[in-house]
């Protein structure tokens, strides 16, 4: 059996059922990629996949309104992810060959709190803004990536790292908030 469990090659062959059952109710998925189940998605008609994708388990997209034009988050060719949570209100771009560790929650706005009376949960969406993860990026586990942020491709963000701002190309960052320890250099 190539190395494979009988069990291992059942839960491929669910995967794959999954995934071609699912692939029909995204905006775009590309051939060759993958859902690995668990999964979860809400409104997955405005998530855009590329090909050779692995959507690795318990990963969860969410797009909490439909008014924007469009798909709102972009899965580039060869992205591979697993455990990641993405929610997105206006757009989230991953481009090509991006790795998301672990853990890693992407999100383009963020609840307003301002109101003592009401549940946060219950109050209006605010500090909305793009984020894209540039080309070949790497994020480490348990990374979360805040509104308006933009990682340059080639950079590493290490693991807990909290993104509240623009990473360049080809750095490593790390911390909480996210700070450029040094650059990649070839």
């Amino acid at each position: 059996m190539n190395g494979m469990t009988l069990l291992e090659y059942a839960t491929r062959a669910r995967d794959a059922g999954y995934t071609k059952l699912a692939s029909t109710g995204f905006a775009e998925f590309g051939r060759g990629s993958r859902i690995m189940l668990p999964f979860r998605a809400g409104n997955p008609q405005k998530v855009s996949v590329g090909r050779d994708v692995l959507i690795g388990p318990s990963s969860w997209f969410m797009v909490p309104r439909l008014d924007a034009a469009g798909p709102v988050i972009h899965l580039h060719d060869r992205v591979r992810m697993n455990q990641t949570s993405i929610t997105a209100v206006q757009e989230v771009v991953i481009e090509e060959a991006v790795e998301l560790a672990r853990g890693v929650y992407i999100s383009d706005h963020m609840h307003g709190f301002d109101d003592p009376d009401a549940p946060i949960r219950d109050q209006p969406l605010e500090r909305v803004a793009p984020v894209r993860i540039g080309r070949g990026a790497w994020l480490g586990q348990n990374v979360v990536v805040m509104p308006g942020v933009t990682i340059g491709a080639g950079s590493v963000v290490g693991a807990n790292a909290v993104v509240t701002s623009d990473i360049p190309p080809r750095c490593v960052a790390v911390g909480a908030p996210a700070r450029v320890l040094r650059e990649i250099v070839s």
